[in-house]
């Protein structure tokens, strides 16, 4: 088949890794499989190389070190690409030769490819999404079942959606990764992980499940990008969506990006984000893509970014405390007389206007109340004012637990 896709045949010479004795579930010829990356790396019969390493170094060294050697790469590598990918795409520039990586974003689905051609003749205005398939099923469970956080962990851990140390899909970093790359396309801009707030949903309760149910929401953690002037509003954290979007209705390991653009208005693009098929299926059509362009004697006919010229230009990220949001607050009290009182006064004095308050009649561990709150929308500063002086409030149990709002998220 992909053969027949392509014209001509495609031969896979070498295969480097550390452990070569394995069972992978496949059958190799002899000689295919090498712990010797070097060879690979400078044989001149080899066109393209496929990095699936991960991390920073030495996948880092062997892309480079495969680019000077004028070779293709392709690479599912999210998190090398968001802290050094435009020093790799700017040396694939000079080197002449092209980097596809469209299995670093979210799996099978063909984001990449849409904000590079499919919306080359638009302006992306904003995308949003659910990057990480782990982080859905977590929350998916919590929603679906009344399931523990911690249960939920568990359970994606033993069915293989979650690592060992789950730390990088649960903390948001896989998916501020995700983001940083995906935002660096759509607006041809530099963009550095430490400039983006990053917030994962370990502290996430079945208590906050569900009153957001009962108000009409589900919580997803998001990436959230939006362009505004000279400026972009880039954030990942736990959010309340309405219930009735289409973004709520994406559950399991499943992954959805929300574009809107000037001219084609709101576009969603839905599918398996993560696992061994789906990002294999990405990195063949990388493959495939590279192949068709070799056999045709070109190369870099698609710019990595927007423009060429963009690729050491730098964009002003928003600080985060400067975000106009509504919250959703959470908040573990004595159960006495004047604990609501205290609390308003310390949102009023920082100009922060509650919508709505419930307080739970039943007792949670420690013999404290829950007590919920919808504010109206604050600044991200007042707010961070606010819980320093609420959090040292001798009437709550506990730190507050906040969650972003989004209201106005436009439908496909």
């Amino acid at each position: 088949l992909i053969r027949q896709r392509i014209g001509v045949p495609i031969e896979l010479k070498r295969v480097a890794d550390i452990d070569i004795q394995r069972n992978r579930g496949v059958t190799l010829p002899d000689g295919v499989l090498t712990k010797d990356t070097v060879s690979l790396l400078h044989d001149p019969d080899i066109d393209i190389i496929i990095e699936l390493i991960g991390g920073i170094e030495p996948a880092r060294s062997f892309i480079l070190d495969a680019i000077k050697n004028r070779k293709h790469v392709v690479t599912a590598n999210k998190a090398l690409l968001s802290e050094h990918g435009h020093d790799l795409f700017r040396t694939a520039v000079h080197a002449g030769v092209d980097l596809a990586f469209e299995a670093s974003v979210c799996g099978s689905i063909p984001i990449i490819r849409a904000v590079q051609e499919g919306f080359s003749a638009d302006r992306i205005k904003s995308f949003l999404g659910i990057f990480n398939g782990t982080a859905n099923y977590i929350l998916s469970r919590m929603t679906s079942e009344g399931a523990a956080f911690e249960e939920a962990l568990r359970d994606a851990q033993k069915k293989g959606f979650a690592e060992a140390d789950p730390t990088l899909d649960i903390e948001g970093i896989d998916t501020l990764h995700k983001l940083c790359v995906l935002l660096s396309l759509a607006f041809g801009k530099r963009v550095h992980p430490r400039h983006i707030y990053t917030e994962g949903i370990s502290k996430i309760t079945p208590l906050d499940i569900e009153f957001s149910r009962e108000l009409g929401y589900k919580i997803k953690l998001l990436a959230i990008c939006r362009k505004s002037g000279n400026q972009v509003d880039a954030r990942v954290h736990p959010t309340l969506i309405p219930e009735q979007h289409m973004l709520s209705r994406v559950e399991g390991t499943f992954n959805a990006v929300f574009v809107e653009t000037e001219d084609a208005g709101p576009a969603m693009f839905y599918g398996r984000g993560a696992g061994m098929m789906p990002t294999a299926s990405a990195v063949v059509a990388d493959v495939i893509s590279l192949a068709r362009n070799i056999t045709k004697g070109i190369s870099q006919r698609i710019p990595l970014f927007s423009s060429e010229a963009a690729i050491l230009q730098p964009i002003r990220i928003r600080p985060f405390k400067e975000i106009i949001s509504r919250y959703y607050m959470r908040f573990s009290a004595v159960d006495k007389p004047g604990v609501l009182s205290k609390i308003s006064g310390v949102l009023g004095r920082n100009h922060i206007s509650i919508h709505s308050v419930v307080q739970k009649g039943r007792q949670t561990r420690g013999g404290s109340v829950p007590i919920f709150m919808l504010t109206h929308e604050a600044r991200e500063a007042d707010m961070q004012k606010a819980l320093a002086q609420l959090d040292r409030l001798s009437l709550l149990r506990q730190k507050t637990m906040v969650i972003r709002i989004e209201d106005a998220l436009p439908d496909a």
